[in-house]
């Protein structure tokens, strides 16, 4: 008996086994587009420009009013700075009669923002956030005073306020001769009247901060809430409103910005005159007024951006905490 080996063929051996064709990894033969030398070029262009702009504009007059502020200087030719190291702070602290009282009205203009037209803004955030009938219509309408020019709003309040034809002493009664109420020239009014035009732009402010927050807000902690009986205000007060923290600390580092930088409503009203003292006004009038003193204007704003800066620094550091957490 004789046993025979089988052989195969060339083509035997070629043909695949029978089974699942296996798997093959396939490197993707998609057309990859590199970048030319003339995307480059503009791509460099695009980035380049904004950044060198908001370097010199922004970092480099920064830098600049830091170092004038231990000068003196009138603005006429460089050779005119002289080095008076913290003179400019002394005088501003001990003899300017301006400068505590442009303090104080920047101090009252942040506890107005945040007693009156923020909880006004979370007070029509929170109707809003019902969905009731024509609430697109309403937020254009609340929003319109924020995107509307500060300039704008200066001279619109202005017309509000005239003693002879506005609308306040119109109504009020007020318009007649000897019985005038001057909103404006009245020292002992005019802060309040310029904090009413400025209230009522923030409110829009935080109006659509406080929506946004509120369209975060889970709807099973609402549901939730009505299940075990709580009414509306018991909903918000211990579960909307808790959960609106990230929301109250942007509300509140907005809000201190709003009032340090304020400027165009009291400059449009009576640039800062008579009893409507703030350190952007101050600035100004140092800086750019009849007699220049651009080492004494900068040393106001040096104390103007250490404020802000004693703001934002510890806003920013929770940020990035809270970032690196999550």
């Amino acid at each position: 008996m004789t046993t025979e080996t089988p052989t195969k063929s060339p083509e035997a051996a070629a043909v695949p086994p029978p089974g699942p064709a296996p798997v093959v990894n396939r490197v993707p033969q998609g057309h990859q587009r590199l970048l030319t030398r003339r995307d480059r070029v503009t791509l460099a262009f695009m980035a380049g420009v904004p950044t060198i702009l908001h370097v010199a504009l922004v970092w480099l007059t920064a830098i600049a009013s830091i170092a004038l502020a231990f000068t003196t200087w009138d603005g006429i030719g460089f050779d005119s700075i002289k080095w008076v190291g913290l003179d400019n702070f002394r005088q501003l602290f001990t003899d300017n009669p301006q400068f505590w009282p442009a303090v104080q009205h920047n101090i009252i203009w942040f506890v107005v923002l945040i007693l009156i037209p923020t909880p006004m803004g979370l007070f029509l955030a929170l109707q809003l956030d019902k969905n009731i009938r024509f609430s697109r219509v309403y937020q254009t309408a609340y929003f319109l005073p924020v995107v509307v020019s500060l300039a704008v709003t200066g001279f619109v309040w202005q017309l509000v306020y005239n003693p002879d034809t506005g609308l306040i002493n119109s109504i009020i009664g007020a318009n007649k001769p000897g019985h005038y109420i001057d909103w404006i020239g009245d020292p002992k009014l005019n802060l309040w009247a310029v904090l009413i035009a400025a209230s009522w732009r923030h409110t829009g402010y935080m109006m659509i901060l406080y929506l946004a927050g509120l369209k975060g807000v889970d709807p099973s902690l609402r549901e939730a809430s009505a299940l075990d009986g709580a009414n509306e205000w018991q909903t918000f007060k211990n579960v909307i409103f808790p959960t609106l923290r990230p929301t109250n600390t942007v509300v509140l580092v907005v809000t201190i910005i709003e009032a340090l930088r304020a400027f165009d409503l009291v400059f449009v009203f009576n640039k800062g005159a008579q009893g409507t003292e703030l350190l952007s006004i101050l600035i100004t009038n140092n800086i750019i007024g009849e007699s220049s003193r651009i080492g004494y204007g900068s040393a106001i704003a040096v104390v103007l951006l250490v404020i802000s800066l004693a703001v934002i620094i510890p806003y920013l550091i929770a940020t990035f905490r809270k970032e690196r957490r999550a």
